[in-house]
């Protein structure tokens, strides 16, 4: 089963990078699975430790996502790394295999500490289609735009129909986004 995550991990300066990341839940391991040329990658194999952040914080998704903006967080408490100050509960990891392709990374990871701080409420059908919303607009470069308008205007119904001010707002973000052609 894949779970979102906002997932976190520390560069060479102990600077944290935050981003959404599905990844292969379990209970003792996990495998995440970047594309090589993420920060996401990039930190894990360098330093070999990270934080799957578990939060119902779906503006959280989108900033750190498609606006790479810093999410606030205080220190891991088993390995190297940040946690979302906003997470319902969090794994510490550590990398103990990798493989994977020439485009996407897979590590296995070991789970080393796990920690709740609030209850996670789930997400409601407008939350899912903001999520759903952020992941197609982290691949503008690799679909096709008349998909994208299709699959973001049922989002957009989703979120109209179901979701409250967070949720309008959020998904504001990523048509902004979308129709800026990816940039920010």
């Amino acid at each position: 089963m894949i779970v979102e995550t906002i997932f976190s991990t520390l560069n060479e300066n102990n600077e944290p990078n935050f981003a959404p990341m599905g990844i292969v839940w379990g209970e003792t391991f996990i495998t995440v699975r970047p594309y090589r040329n993420t920060r996401t990658c990039n930190n894990l194999l360098a330093n070999g430790y990270g934080v799957a952040n578990l939060t119902d914080d779906v503006m959280a998704f989108v900033r750190c996502g498609l606006y790479k903006s810093p999410l606030p967080s205080f220190s891991a408490k088993k390995v190297p790394g940040a946690v979302f100050q906003n997470t319902c509960s969090w794994l510490e990891v550590e990398v103990v295999a990798h493989g994977g392709s020439i485009d996407r990374a897979e590590l296995r990871c070991r789970v080393l500490h796990k920690e709740s701080q609030n209850e996670f409420l789930g997400f409601c059908r407008a939350r899912n289609a903001v999520i759903e919303a952020t992941i197609l607009a982290t691949r503008l470069a690799i679909c096709d735009r008349a998909t994208v308008h299709e699959k973001l205007s049922v989002y957009k119904e989703i979120v109209e129909k179901t979701g409250d001010a967070t949720e309008r707002e959020a998904f504001q973000l990523v048509h902004d986004y979308i129709r800026q052609g990816g940039t920010k």
